[in-house]
């Protein structure tokens, strides 16, 4: 042990000097030239060693080179944080991708990978800005290899570097296991006993499986760090009991294909009973099991491997084969491949042989490939050595006879390392895979074998040559091959190379960059990930969810949904409550109605429990559980719903229940949260009490429920619990069955919800102003769905971001037909824009549906089809937002939403958006706008049109002007003089009047009038008669008139046919000089109006028109058609009005408003203080008060008059 220690102390003076840095040194810019190399130049100028960050110069390789590389040679080894680089000085020379190599020698490399399995790091613009590339983990290297993947080819731009690395110093020492060795680290007290543990190591071995740390303790303590399968296993418990029967073992996995010779970084954290284990980028973290809180570890722990007299290694696990760099326990230090991205080597052999003997290792991905192809001498054929459907495919080729094809092995495309060796020679060929020389596959069948000149491993090149043509169906082989033997002997590629022995293009020499994209799974809800060398495709089937990454749910969320989507009847639907939240969808039965529509979900206590022999200190539990779904599935229902209810039925026989008045309850239920309750059923929450007591129907009045009578009879307390808040009903506790006779049966109904809290969440934003929510953490999917409306056509819905915008995603209206996803997630700004049709700010609800994953984003509004952006593969999305998820405005830019929200939801969670209604920002509740509760509403039926932070009053279906319809529009009528108004110029013919009976909207044809009902409404004032006040007449001489006779009197003339109908409205003399208001509405009785008029009038009428109506008339509306508005306050050039002699312009016919005259104050037409005094005096002078008459007749006419004394 004493070489151990020194070892450790060695180490742990490292590790100090490494820490105190804060690791973002410089490490370019002090090397010599000779620590530059490439694989060409340019010319002298461009050499290697100008590759230095804000140089003079910078590198350009030659443009004959196929695979052009910078390599920088440290010195030592360092620790390295970040990348930047610039293109050559005054040029057009600049790289655009790029791809870093790391290692420890010079002939050995390691890709970069970054999060999300690219390895493509982004490059220059131009040749002078610097681009720094941060690594999203910190790794070790002496030498770095740039590749060069794109650059600038415009104004004859090539490939130019200038770069810089940033980091610190790292020592290191390593220590090297065969798996026949161990180092013990001896526990300082003889013991270890920790509440926080932090544990690092550095491993790299080309092995699957190996122990790599190892401990226990005599309480059941363990703590096992190994390698299976390639994946790392972290196995800790603090503490188990057989006893007890505690088991407090948890198992932690990280990591994927850790079995590639290249350096793999662990860290793990504990503090109590939450561990993190972190392998390179990748983090888990879990909660130990049980109460215990420290770790008790006995002695000593084992590195590398468990070798004891009786035990050479642990049972299940093999000691570890490989290096492990810089062990520290609780800050305590312990002591060649080709990449394939797909390619092809050609290979010349020496001589011609009878026989073939071939053997390499290969690890991939996909699913086919070529593997290896070569031509036999003599024009004997070919032989083919395959990957095809995860197997080895062996086909020979003869000239005239049948090919021979067999396969071997299976799943071999598992991204692991797997052994082929074949040998060949005539009519005998045997495979073996993975060196199972138990079970090797032999072919016998006759063929000659003469070996050829040419090997081809992994592809075909492209070549005229048709003697020596590599021929093959197969896709490129994708992945990474060592360990060639040709002829037994092995291969080694540099001198092959060197001496021109071989081509090869495309290929990475001294690497394999393989990477698993399926660890950890990137799609959800138990999606099944299948991937290829550089992408992979997520498999939803029978998961419940659709999309790239298995996200979205193909269910709706409540039977509400369901309703509101159009299905009206009842059955058994499947829900998803949270959508694409983490809980999974299950089956319920919806009870549809017109109006709403019933969640019901069954359980087991439905058919009712006997309980006897239970007390009060051990009472009967019965568990409550729900078909087809879980506990918190069924919660989240009840938590979404508008209101919910559950039968609860206890009977009882001599068995008391909430033991009222002032006992402690025998009996209660639990609800959600596990939180007790001690009231019943038909009753208020937390009263203890039963329904009984409500209705006052108890048994005997001292007891508030019946069972608490404590009869030798049965009775019963039951009702509905309907407090949403505590439902659904979890668990029943029954706790007086224990006495002679006594006894007890429960039932619970099924959870009865309706209603959807989310759908009908609206807000109004009447003012520029936003609201906030925590920041959102959704990882690398996330989708956003809400309804909008708005008369706004720039704006932003809603954004999330972090300090600097340089992570943010953003929903915004930036036209008015323009719906836009943007998005800063990890590769610039990107958007994808959906362009409507149709006006996206025309003041109607739209749908709007967002998402965003490492495949595609995309967007959608309403039934439209989705706009769709697409990503590479190797994409990798970052949301890592800091500032608060704000609703209703941008961050920097307000541009502010004026409008209405509803049913926000982000990731299946809603938002609350009516908890954030404050008035005085101008956030408020609902979508109704300041029309319901207007302080002066529109008068006389004038439309109220919503404006969110006020309101219009839409006049033009009224007689009326100003702006809440209330100002008068009348004229004076001389002697002589009447005004006319066309509705039609000239009559309807037979076929179009039938064509509109039939279909009202035929050809857009359209009456111009409606002639199943009247609404006629005017006032006037005269003292002169008789006269004719309104007269409406059609092309077949029907006919409505509204006459003062001599008297004074008004009557009423409906001719419809042939039949004239007569009705006296008033004995009293209205010819008083006073206003009068005449209002006369008529249903389901045709008549068809053409012109309204007082000249060209019937004669019987024309008689009380001697000598015409002299005095005034105002407000005068016939059905839409206001006659005198259409004269003062013409919309059109040509209005359809004549007049004859003197009209003018006059309120004197006004009748004063029933609600009253609009205070001047809030009047935005009041143009001066005379009018306002004018009305007042009015109003002081003339008292007035309403005799309303009505009549009904057998036409179905209903007369309502008004007359003011």
């Amino acid at each position: 042990m004493p070489c151990t220690v020194l070892t450790i102390c060695l180490l742990f003076l490292g590790f100090q000097q490494c820490a105190s840095d804060e690791c973002v040194d410089p490490l370019v810019s002090g090397l010599y030239a000779s620590a530059f190399w490439a694989s060409s130049r340019y010319n002298f100028l461009y050499s290697a060693n100008f590759a230095k960050l804000y140089g003079s110069s910078g590198w350009s390789p030659s443009p004959r080179d196929r695979q052009p590389w910078l390599q920088v040679n440290l010195g030592m080894k360092y620790r390295l944080r970040a990348i930047a680089t610039q293109g050559t000085f005054n040029s057009y020379d600049w790289v655009t991708k790029y791809m870093i190599l790391y290692g420890d020698r010079p002939d050995s490399w390691t890709p970069y990978i970054m999060q999300g399995g690219n390895s493509t790091l982004p490059g220059n613009w131009n040749y002078y800005q610097v681009k720094r590339n941060v690594f999203h983990y910190a790794f070790t290297a002496k030498h770095i290899r740039l590749l060069p993947l794109a650059w600038n080819t415009e104004n004859g731009g090539k490939i130019g570097v200038r770069l810089e690395l940033f980091g610190c110093p790292y020592d290191s020492s390593v220590l090297q296991y065969n798996g026949d060795d161990s180092v013990i680290y001896m526990y300082p007290e003889k013991r270890s006993r920790t509440l926080r543990d932090h544990i690092a190591v550095n491993f790299k071995t080309l092995e699957q499986d190996g122990l790599l740390l190892h401990s226990e303790g005599i309480q059941g303590d363990l703590f096992t760090l190994e390698l299976k399968k390639g994946r790392l296993y972290l196995h800790i418990s603090l503490g188990s009991s057989v006893l007890h029967k505690i088991d407090g073992r948890i198992t932690l996995t990280a990591g994927s294909l850790l079995d590639n010779l290249h350096w793999h970084y662990v860290t793990i954290k504990r503090h109590g009973r939450q561990v993190n284990l972190t392998v390179d980028s990748q983090t888990v973290t879990a909660i130990c099991k049980g109460d215990f809180t420290h770790l008790d570890l006995d002695s000593q722990m084992y590195v590398g491997g468990v070798i004891e007299p009786n035990l050479p290694h642990l049972p299940t696990t093999p000691n570890f084969r490989g290096c492990l760099e810089n062990v520290f326990i609780n800050d305590i230090n312990q002591p060649k491949s080709l990449n394939f991205h797909p390619g092809n080597i050609d290979i010349i052999a020496i001589c011609t042989r009878p026989r073939m003997f071939v053997k390499f290792k290969f690890r991939s991905w996909d699913y086919t490939g070529l593997l290896m192809f070569t031509r036999f001498a003599d024009n004997l054929g070919a032989l083919e050595l395959g990957l095809s459907e995860g197997q080895i495919n062996v086909t020979i080729f003869q000239p005239g006879n049948k090919k021979i094809q067999f396969a071997a092995g299976y799943r071999l495309n598992d991204g692991y390392w797997h052994s082929v060796d074949l040998a060949a020679r005539d009519n005998l060929l045997t495979l073996t895979i993975d060196e199972e020389e138990a079970s090797p596959l032999k072919i016998t069948n006759p063929f000659t074998i003469r070996t050829g000149d040419r090997y081809f491993f992994g592809g075909c090149p492209k070549t005229n040559n048709t003697i020596r043509k590599c021929e093959t169906k197969l896709n490129r082989f994708h992945g990474c091959m060592q360990h060639i033997f040709i002829d037994n002997e092995q291969l080694d590629i540099d001198i092959i190379l060197q001496r021109q022995w071989g081509r090869y293009a495309e290929l990475l020499l001294g690497t394999c960059g393989i990477t698993d994209r399926c660890t950890p799974n990137p799609c959800e809800h138990e999606g099944r990930c299948i991937q290829s060398w550089d992408d992979f495709i997520c498999l939803c089937e029978n998961t419940g969810y659709k999309g790239e990454v298995c996200h979205m749910s193909v269910y709706k969320e409540s039977c509400e949904a369901y309703r509101l989507s159009g299905k009206y009847w009842s059955g058994n639907y499947t829900i998803d409550p949270d959508l694409s939240g983490p809980l999974r969808p299950y089956e319920v039965y919806c009870k549809m109605k017109s109006y709403k529509a019933w969640t019901v979900i069954m359980h087991d206590r439905v058919d009712g429990t006997k309980v006897s022999g239970s007390s009060i200190d051990q009472p009967y539990i019965g568990d409550v559980n729900y078909w087809n779904a879980s506990w918190d599935e069924v919660t989240a229902l009840a938590n979404t719903s508008m209101y919910c209810e559950q039968w609860i039925d206890y009977s009882c026989y001599k068995s008391r229940l909430l033991n009222t008045p002032n006992g402690r309850p025998f009996s209660y239920w639990i609800g959600r949260n596990n939180e007790s309750h001690y009231y019943w059923g038909g009753t208020f929450r937390e009263v203890q009490k039963c329904g009984c007591a409500v209705n006052q129907t108890c048994v005997d009045p001292k007891f508030q429920c019946n069972c608490d009578a404590d009869y030798r009879q049965w009775f019963s307390d039951k009702g509905y619990l309907d407090f949403r808040d505590h439902l659904p009903v979890r668990k029943l506790v029954i706790g007086d069955t224990n006495r002679t006779g006594s006894q007890a049966q429960f039932t619970v109904g099924p959870l009865r919800c309706h209603g959807d809290r989310n759908i009908w969440n609206t807000i109004a934003f009447t003012k520029p102003t936003y609201i906030t929510f925590p920041t959102l953490r959704p990882g690398t999917t996330i989708d956003i769905s809400f309804h909008f409306k708005t008369y706004r056509g720039n704006c932003v819905f809603l954004e999330n971001s972090d300090d600097h915008l340089k992570n943010f995603i953003r929903v915004e209206l930036n036209t008015t037909q323009n719906l836009a996803l943007v998005f800063m997630v990890g590769d610039g700004i990107l958007n994808v824009t959906l362009h409507s049709p149709v006006p996206l700010n025309d003041n109607e609800w739209h749908f709007v549906q967002a998402e965003l994953n490492v495949k595609v984003a995309r967007i959608k509004v309403d039934y439209q089809p989705w706009a769709v952006k697409r990503f590479p593969g190797q994409t990798f999305v970052t949301m890592q937002f800091t500032h608060p998820l704000l609703v209703g405005a941008a961050n920097r830019t307000l541009r502010p939403f004026l409008g209405c929200l509803r049913g926000l939801r982000i990731n299946g969670a809603p938002f609350d958006l009516e908890g954030k209604v404050n008035e005085a920002q101008g956030i408020r509740r609902n979508c109704t706008g300041q029309c319901l509760n207007a302080t002066i509403p529109c008068r006389n039926s004038g439309q109220c049109i919503e404006g969110y932070a006020s309101y219009t009053c839409d006049c033009n279906n009224t007689a009326f002007d100003g702006f809440y319809c209330h100002k008068d529009i009348g004229a004076f009528f001389e002697i002589g003089s009447w005004l006319r108004y066309n509705v039609r110029k000239k009559p309807v013919s037979d076929e179009a009047a039938w064509a509109n009976w039939i279909d009202p909207h035929y050809d857009n044809f359209s009456l111009g009038y409606n002639d199943t009902a009247d609404d006629i409404e005017f006032s006037f004032s005269t003292v002169h008669t008789p006269a004719v006040l309104l007269y409406i007449s059609s092309f077949v001489q029907d006919y409505i008139a509204v006459i003062l006779k001599n008297d004074g009197r008004v009557d009423l003339r409906y001719k419809l046919g042939l039949i004239t109908h007569k009705y006296q409205l008033t004995h009293r003399n209205l010819a008083d000089g006073f206003p009068h208001y005449v209002n006369i509405t008529r249903h389901n009785r045709t008549i068809k109006t053409q012109v309204l008029t007082v000249g060209d009038i019937d004669y019987e009428i024309q008689r009380h028109n001697a000598p015409g109506f002299i005095g005034c008339i105002s407000g005068v509306r016939y059905n839409v058609y206001a006659p005198l508005k259409a004269l003062f306050r013409p919309n059109e050039t040509d209005p359809p009005v004549t007049t004859q002699g003197y009209v003018s312009e006059s309120n004197c016919g006004a009748f004063p408003p029933i609600l009253g005259y609009v205070p001047w104050e809030v009047d935005p037409w009041f143009t001066g203080i005379g009018e306002f005094k004018c009305q007042k005096w009015k109003i002081r002078m003339i008292e007035y008060y309403f005799i309303r008459i009505f009549f009904h007749i057998n036409c179905n006419t209903t007369f309502m008059f008004k007359s003011k004394i």
